[in-house]
């Protein structure tokens, strides 16, 4: 089979397309032909060097949607999607025509989207919807502030926020789409400087902080997350961008009572991600998700420049379609 190959860590172009042998079965696998499969940045950056728990040779690619080709019965024939800290990392991942899976990582794709479009969800919802629901436990009539709500994250944060019937505030640099899925959902933006925090409790109602921060950015965000929370309030905390190290005044965190929540969907192998992937699929299905625009579609021999437009922070869902 067709897939792409890393044998040495560094750029896109250390991509092969190469052919590699089709994936060994047992009995307690399957046999998935990829329809779809997103790039990530945490792919791009598995493949430069930035995990240290990946071996090689490795296939990357951790979000896929397909159709499974062998494996038990009840299973053939069946659209499936998933996702998993472990597939691309230490198990060979989804930028390949085939995949082979572990039968208890198999979860029927929703009905409501097509493979591309579901290829294009796992990695932003799952670690979205561990932060939201199961860490934070946002529930119906909180507020929660979206740090990094014009992301692939923070979207997927507003969507399962309003499903809940909650307040939904965004932050970011730059306006958020307004007919985006976010954009849709949001009752309030921010822009993200150095006022957002008090710009946020300006708001209507929250002049004692908001119940939940959820923060995909961290790093030079996480103090206006932490001064955006309410007296015991929940901050999620899942990136560090601009920086690892962090300051906070340790008297106001604790005088605030705030609850700090680190969420890393990687700690999550594609057999304990499908908890979640059915739960999301459920909500698919329900109407209550809208699909991802997908901006860029490549094929799997364009495997380099699909790769390539994600470093450069191409705008909108880059997807292999093999």
């Amino acid at each position: 089979m067709k897939a792409l190959r890393i044998t040495r860590h560094g750029a896109p172009e250390v991509l092969e397309y190469a052919d590699v042998a089709m994936p060994e079965l047992d009995a307690n696998s399957a046999l998935v032909r990829v329809h779809g499969a997103s790039v990530n940045p945490s792919d791009v950056k598995n493949v430069s060097g930035h995990f240290s728990q990946t071996t090689l040779p490795r296939i990357p690619g951790r979000d896929f949607s397909g159709v499974v080709e062998q494996g038990p019965p009840a299973w053939r024939g069946v659209e499936v999607w998933g996702t998993g800290g472990d597939i691309g990392f230490i198990r060979d991942g989804t930028h390949a025509e085939y995949i082979k899976l572990p039968v208890a990582a198999l979860v029927r794709k929703p009905a409501a989207l097509d493979h591309a479009q579901a290829s294009a969800i796992g990695v932003n919802f799952v670690v979205a919807w561990l932060g939201v629901v199961d860490y934070a436990q946002l529930r119906e009539g909180e507020t929660i502030a979206v740090i990094g709500a014009g992301g692939g994250v923070g979207g997927a944060v507003t969507q399962i926020a309003k499903s809940l019937g909650c307040r939904i505030i965004g932050i970011d640099r730059h306006p958020v789409d307004a007919s985006s899925p976010a954009g849709k959902r949001m009752h309030a933006f921010v822009p993200f400087d150095e006022h957002a925090a008090a710009n946020v409790r300006r708001l209507e109602g929250l002049a004692d902080g908001v119940d939940v921060v959820f923060d995909s950015v961290g790093g030079v965000a996480f103090e206006a997350a932490l001064g955006m929370a309410r007296r015991r309030g929940r901050v999620v905390e899942i990136s560090a961008t601009g920086r690892r190290q962090v300051e906070l005044d340790l008297i106001d965190f604790y005088h605030n009572e705030t609850q700090l929540l680190g969420a890393d969907s990687a700690k999550l192998g594609v057999v304990e991600s499908a908890r979640l992937m059915q739960a999301i699929a459920r909500e698919f299905d329900n109407g209550k998700f809208d699909a991802p625009v997908i901006a860029h579609r490549y094929s799997l021999a364009q495997g380099r420049e699909a790769y390539e437009a994600v470093a450069q922070g191409t705008p909108g869902r880059v997807v292999i379609v093999p």
